[in-house]
């Protein structure tokens, strides 16, 4: 008998070794960054080959409508959205989906994901599923080990114990990033495999364990959850608990403690997308070894990923290089210190550069927007409304706003009237106005937004309705 599976998506990390294209308001697992669709909408549609209910997702207040419209995109439903009021790591994460899970089915067994990994064989990774749900039923707390095919220094290791059933052993140790050397050991002896943060185990099994390894995290969870509000589609933890739990990955908190760990092999093609080189690494390389997404033209050229986003990226007479561009940044570097990225994220945070966190395009609930110009007392912007999509009524007391209707029909409320407006058409919104934006049709609204005033700052904004609760 297969046994039916609660996947539980982790959507909450950051990815900032993925900048420029991976930021704080879209991370890594909102972007498609190697295959069909984003990350996270491939590990959904992922899901269609193991027997699955719809999944719960954990992720932060930022990005709740994000996830929300990339499941509306795949056609996908989640059983709950639950959001975190800050970042906790994964134990606390896991807690959180585990508490709701056990109050739909006491038995339920949960398959944990990071929503940011990339699988190439779907169907070997859905056999290690079916393997591993067997003895997690049975009470054994399982995680996902990949088999290693080179002497990896950027991930953990499992060392395998006992055999308990098939090609499942029992977990021995957890070991950290080795050294090259130590690596090299840990291939040859073929007992060892990468920690892939993947698990699948009993919910109530889980929160025993953690009540037992880690009680203060279980009990500021289970508080929290149990003063949670629903708000629209999602699930909110009670902020000042939840703030005062600590933090913890699931490895330190329960996995290198408990008794009942065990350790299924995964062959799979697996990635976790930690930075440029593991995009290189899983691309489709040219004959000669570069890998290339957008407009790109090279020159004896080679071992490279090469990524533009917005405009021409040419170059010639270098190897082994990371180069990605975007509508505001364009990042360089060597693909051996691809890991060193991090470091330019802190530089840039600790400079307060709005390139760290956001992108020029921004995501809405209601669709995007994107700085076109930027000058002293104007800008132009693009703007897009999904089909369905109303802004807030709101008004602004430092800036007048021109919009130009360039694709799709758009209703606009000015003051005490509403009017219909068509391609080519457009409408002049003085200061201190009630407006409103929405878009009636089926097609997205594309139109073009000049502002001027004194200052044009997102904060110079009143909202009197607004259907998402901003």
């Amino acid at each position: 008998m297969t046994l039916t599976v609660t996947p539980v998506l982790l959507c909450g990390g950051v990815g900032s070794r993925l900048w420029p294209m991976s930021r704080e308001g879209r991370p890594k697992q909102f972007l498609p960054l190697g295959g069909d669709g984003s990350m996270l909408q491939q590990t959904c549609q992922r899901l269609d080959a193991v027997s699955a209910t719809d999944p719960l997702i954990v992720c932060n207040d930022e990005h709740r409508f994000l996830v929300a419209e990339q499941l509306r995109e795949i056609n996908a439903e989640a059983a709950a959205i639950i959001l975190e009021p800050v970042g906790r790591n994964t134990a606390p994460a896991i807690a959180l989906a585990a508490l709701h899970a056990i109050k739909e089915n006491p038995e339920a067994l949960l398959l944990v994901l990071p929503a940011d990994h990339f699988i190439a064989d779907v169907d070997a990774f859905a056999a290690a599923v079916t393997k591993a749900a067997v003895v997690a039923a049975e009470g054994a707390l399982v995680t996902f080990g990949v088999v290693p095919d080179r002497p990896e220094t950027g991930y953990g290791y499992i060392r395998s114990g006992e055999l308990l059933a098939d090609d499942i052993y029992a977990v021995d140790q957890f070991v950290e990033k080795p050294t090259a050397e130590i690596a090299e050991q840990y291939l040859a002896a073929g007992i060892y495999r990468w920690n892939s943060g993947m698990f699948l185990f009993r919910a109530d099994g889980f929160l025993r364990a953690l009540s037992q390894s880690a009680p203060e995290i279980e009990s500021a969870c289970e508080a929290a959850m149990n003063r949670a509000a629903i708000d629209l589609d999602f699930i909110r933890p009670d902020k000042a608990i939840f703030e005062a739990c600590p933090s913890d990955s699931i490895d330190y908190a329960v996995m290198e403690h408990t008794g009942s760990g065990a350790v299924v092999s995964l062959d799979c093609g697996w990635s976790d997308i930690g930075a440029w080189d593991a995009l290189w690494a899983i691309g489709h390389a040219d004959d000669d070894g570069n890998v290339l997404s957008g407009d790109v033209l090279l020159d004896d050229v080679r071992g490279s990923y090469v990524r533009s986003d917005s405009r021409l990226v040419a170059a010639t007479g270098v190897d082994n290089l990371v180069i990605v561009e975007t509508a505001d940044a364009v990042m360089v570097a060597h693909r051996d210190h691809a890991q060193g990225v991090k470091r330019l994220v802190s530089r840039l945070k600790s400079d307060a550069r709005p390139e760290a966190s956001v992108h020029q395009r921004v995501y809405r609930p209601w669709g995007s927007y994107e700085s076109l110009i930027v000058a002293d007392r104007f800008q132009v912007k693009r703007i897009v409304v999904n089909p369905g999509g109303k802004l807030s009524l709101q008004k602004h007391y430092h800036r007048a706003e021109h919009w130009v209707v360039v694709h799709g029909t758009a209703e606009v409320t000015r003051g005490d009237e509403v009017i219909m407006l068509h391609e080519d058409e457009s409408t002049y919104l003085p200061m201190g106005m009630k407006h409103r934006l929405v878009n009636p049709g089926r097609i997205p609204l594309e139109l073009i937004e000049v502002q001027s005033g004194s200052y044009l700052g997102e904060d110079d904004i009143v909202r009197y309705d607004d259907i998402y609760g901003r």
